[in-house]
C-alpha cells in the first residue's frame, strides 16, 4: 500500500481518475485545484507520456501517475478510505455483447472502487454509449455503501468537469451523454 501523505509529502483530499487518456483533463483540474492531491492510473503508455509532458509544462506537484490494470492497483496500492473522490469519465464501453464481461465497472470493481473512497467520498462516471451508461447505473445502484445523488435515482445534469476528447468525439456523433453521481455512505 502507498502512504500517500510520504507520496504527496502533504496531507490533502485526493481524486482519482481512472482512464484519463491523454491527461488533458486530469492536468487541467489539478492545475485548477492546488489544495487537493491527483492520482491517476491509466494503461496507455503514449496517454501517460503526454500526461507527463503537461504536468511538466504547468509546473504540477500535487499530480501522480499509476500504469497499470485499474482493479489490481487499486487493490493493492490505494489504501481503504483514502479517497475523496473518484472520476471514471467515458470509460470504454466494449459495445459488443461477447466484450461486456470486459467492461470495468462490475460489481466485483464497484465494490472495490468503493472501499477505496472515504465515507462521504464521491464517485462521478459519464458515458455516451447509453445501455454502458444503464449497466453502470444498475450496477452502482446495487452497490452496497452507495447512494445516487440524482433525486429520482437516475442520472444528474452534467456537474462541471472538464471536456474529454472522448466526450467531445460523442457530442459529434450525436451521443447522448449521461452523468452519475454516487456519494459513499
Amino acid at each position: 500500500m502507498l502512504d500517500l501523505d510520504t507520496v504527496f509529502g502533504r496531507r490533502a483530499p485526493r481524486l482519482l481518475e481512472i482512464g484519463y487518456g491523454d491527461g488533458s483533463a486530469i492536468t487541467t483540474l489539478a492545475s485548477a485545484r492546488p489544495e487537493c492531491d491527483f492520482l491517476g492510473i491509466e494503461v496507455h503508455a503514449p496517454g501517460i507520456g503526454h500526461c507527463l509532458r503537461l504536468a511538466a509544462a504547468a509546473g504540477l506537484t500535487n499530480l501522480r501517475l499509476m500504469r497499470g490494470d485499474a482493479a489490481e492497483l487499486l487493490r493493492e496500492r490505494i489504501p481503504p478510505g483514502a479517497l475523496a473522490q473518484a472520476f471514471l469519465w467515458f470509460p470504454d464501453p466494449w459495445p459488443k455483447k461477447r466484450h461486456h464481461k470486459r467492461r470495468l465497472i462490475q460489481p466485483e470493481f464497484a465494490m472495490l472502487l468503493v472501499s477505496r473512497l472515504a465515507v462521504g467520498g464521491r464517485l462521478s462516471v459519464a458515458s455516451d454509449w447509453e445501455p454502458y451508461a444503464e449497466q453502470i447505473r444498475a450496477v452502482l445502484t446495487e452497490t452496497s455503501g452507495l447512494a445516487n445523488l440524482a433525486a429520482d435515482g437516475g442520472y444528474v445534469t452534467r456537474p462541471e468537469r472538464v471536456l474529454t476528447r472522448f466526450e467531445a468525439r460523442g457530442a459529434r456523433l450525436g451521443h447522448r451523454v449521461r452523468d452519475l453521481q454516487f456519494v459513499r455512505l
